[in-house]
């Protein structure tokens, strides 16, 4: 049996500001995307890779939540501390031979579930890493395509 395939668009508006300072519109809300003063921003607001791995919490967060719901756990919350290491060097236009993103990303997640097991959550870990939409788009190539209107 074939599962419908189903689409949901996600739209982004953004204005540059100043050559580091982006105003971003989706649906109803707004957020600025900046450098901080070191790159030669404003600071006010966190930086692309910064807003990256904010993402990647917000949607494991999302996703842990659900699919623990989903396998009847009782999941009161939870921390997460993510750090990504990238070498500017490519971004810098020093050297193109380093990978412009991150070379590694590592993410910590403290659950707090009432009476699960050691196995209900390596369970619950594995599919909320396979479920969670930005961790897939980290993961995986994705088809991007960037035009000049």
């Amino acid at each position: 049996m074939n599962t419908p395939k189903r689409e949901m668009k996600v739209l982004v508006h953004g204005i540059s500001e100043n050559p580091t300072k982006m105003k971003l519109r989706s649906g109803k809300f707004e957020m600025v995307i900046d450098e901080p003063q070191s790159m030669g921003g404003t600071d006010e607001g966190p930086s692309p890779v910064q807003a990256l791995l904010m993402a990647e919490a917000g949607c494991l967060n999302v996703t842990g939540h659900e699919v623990a719901r989903q396998k009847g756990l009782k999941l009161n919350g939870m921390k997460i501390t993510i750090q990504g290491v990238l070498d500017p060097s490519a971004f810098m236009g020093i050297t193109f031979e380093a990978r412009t993103g991150f070379q590694k990303i590592l993410v910590t997640i403290d659950p707090d579930f009432e009476s699960a097991s050691t196995e209900d959550i390596r369970v619950w870990l594995e599919e909320t890493e396979k479920r969670c939409p930005v961790t897939d788009n980290i993961r995986e190539k994705t088809e991007i395509s960037v035009i000049v209107k």
